[in-house]
């Protein structure tokens, strides 16, 4: 603009000089254009947001928060099988495992929310990381009652913590950046959550089916000792987030939006955030449901699993004899946690990547059209075949539950916080499958049940392809989210 400027003025057949005045002036346009440039290129990177702040930092600490509860989780999914040789529960019963969890969440989600909404971010997750801590060491007292009860309501009490940790990293990892970026953000967070669902059972196939008890007198120490470890775990994170200092990030107003602390009622104009809900509710079903009967299902497809298991581990040097399985359950954890959970960690990792190419309802819709047909296999029971199938749809149930959170919160402004809670409480889904699941095994077989994860994954197809792409046009996810 300058150059044209100074070339309008110029005579004809006048050359062109520059007076020392003119040069400062370009120079000073040019650099200012550059740092204009520069700036309009740093606010749009995944961890910096409009203002300019950099926030990779405190996203790493939030990414700690995913890596724990992913262990908590995944560390659960042994413990159906265990529950059901330890205390000879039947599958429908040892359902209640997941139950007792993931009811928490339907009870402490709202709560939740509004105890964020007050306190902020931080406090949400401090009180969190309290709950939780209190729940593993209940497990303690529980062991000494030697009833199944008291290990449920330690676990209600991990879920209630759990929820507060949802609830506030979730949302708080989504905002830790630019807008464009949140889909990718929370994905990547949760890639160390797929981490934790690796570690959960293959540490807990190692500690619970790989001990054997010497007495009548200490056949709960098996779940006693980890859970120990695992609250004191716990403690220290709590002391780090006591020291720190985190970002509050404030949410602003969308187009139309007047109301600092809008009524809750207000979510019901969003009829992807509600449609979003349901999604959330039956995609939690459907894996919880998978993780809590994977177990059952390959030790019931594949007879005399250890033998095959043991001599893959046999060619793994020390690794392979530390984690030699000394019986067919231990061998089935081992699949949970390299087959499936190292499927899940990695569709979590190439999704993040996928979404910079591919809206991320697209992706999902693919996801979870391929979920229908591999569910489909597992239902009819073909040996290997479905086991190889089995673990194949944690790879395409990975990006579900942030994606569809990202997609449930887009442009909610300051209900964000709120609709988090009811996306968090909708994990309440798994307390419903596995009880459901384990029912339909006891009357016919293993195999039979997984036709609920089947109706689920079809229902968040729809979602994916008809509910966000159709039903809210002015909801503009046609673009790859960069």
């Amino acid at each position: 603009m300058f150059l044209q400027t100074v070339c309008l003025d110029l005579q004809p057949g006048q050359p062109l000089v520059w007076t020392q005045k003119e040069q400062t002036i370009g120079h000073v346009r040019y650099l200012d254009h550059f740092i204009d440039s520069n700036m309009s290129n740093q606010k749009k990177s995944l961890f910096r947001d409009d203002e300019g702040n950099y926030l990779l930092v405190p996203f790493l600490f939030i990414c700690s928060l995913f890596l724990l509860w992913g262990f908590a989780h995944g560390f659960l999914d042994v413990l159906d099988k265990h529950f059901q040789d330890l205390l000879h529960v039947s599958k429908a019963q040892s359902g209640f495992v997941q139950f007792s969890l993931y009811i928490g969440y339907l009870a402490m989600a709202i709560p939740a929310g509004l105890f964020i909404k007050k306190f902020g971010y931080q406090k949400g997750i401090i009180f969190g990381l309290a709950l939780f801590a209190i729940g593993a060491f209940m497990f303690y007292p529980a062991a000494k009652l030697a009833a199944f009860i008291p290990f449920l309501a330690a676990l209600f009490v991990i879920a209630c913590g759990l929820a507060f940790l949802e609830t506030a990293a979730n949302p708080y990892s989504i905002v830790l950046g630019s807008k464009d970026g949140a889909a990718r953000r929370i994905n990547i967070s949760q890639s160390f959550n797929g981490l934790g669902w690796i570690l959960g059972p293959l540490i807990g196939g190692l500690m619970i089916f790989g001990t054997e008890a010497e007495g009548e007198h200490d056949k709960f120490d098996s779940l006693v000792q980890p859970y120990i470890g695992i609250g004191c775990v716990v403690v220290l994170v709590a002391i780090v987030f006591l020291i720190i200092k985190l970002p509050e990030i404030k949410e602003k107003k969308e187009a139309g939006e007047y109301e600092e602390n809008p009524p809750m009622r207000n979510l019901l104009k969003h009829p992807v955030f509600i449609f979003a809900v349901i999604a959330q509710f039956l995609y939690v079903a459907a894996q919880t449901g998978t993780n809590s009967f994977f177990i059952n299902y390959v030790i019931d497809a594949i007879h005399d699993l250890k033998t095959p298991i043991s001599n893959i581990m046999g060619n793994l040097g020390s690794f392979g004899e530390f984690f030699m399985p000394k019986n067919d359950e231990q061998a089935a954890s081992l699949i949970l946690a390299f087959g499936g959970m190292g499927a899940f960690w990695i569709g979590r990792l190439t999704g993040s990547y996928l979404m910079k190419f591919i809206a991320p309802h697209r992706l999902l819709g693919f996801y979870a059209i391929m979920n229908v047909i591999l569910n489909i296999l597992v239902f009819m029971n073909l040996g290997w075949v479905s086991v190889f199938a089995l673990f194949l749809t944690y790879f395409f149930m990975s990006i579900m539950f942030p994606t569809i959170f990202a997609l449930g919160i887009n442009n909610l402004g300051t209900l964000t916080k709120k609709g988090s809670s009811f996306l968090v409480m909708a994990v309440a889904g798994g307390a419903f499958c596995p009880p459901l699941m384990g029912l339909i095994a006891d009357h016919s077989s293993m195999a039979t049940g997984f036709i609920i994860p089947v109706l689920c994954y079809i229902v968040i197809a729809v979602f994916a392809i008809w509910g966000v792409g159709k039903v809210e046009g002015k909801l503009d996810m046609s673009n790859p989210v960069h």
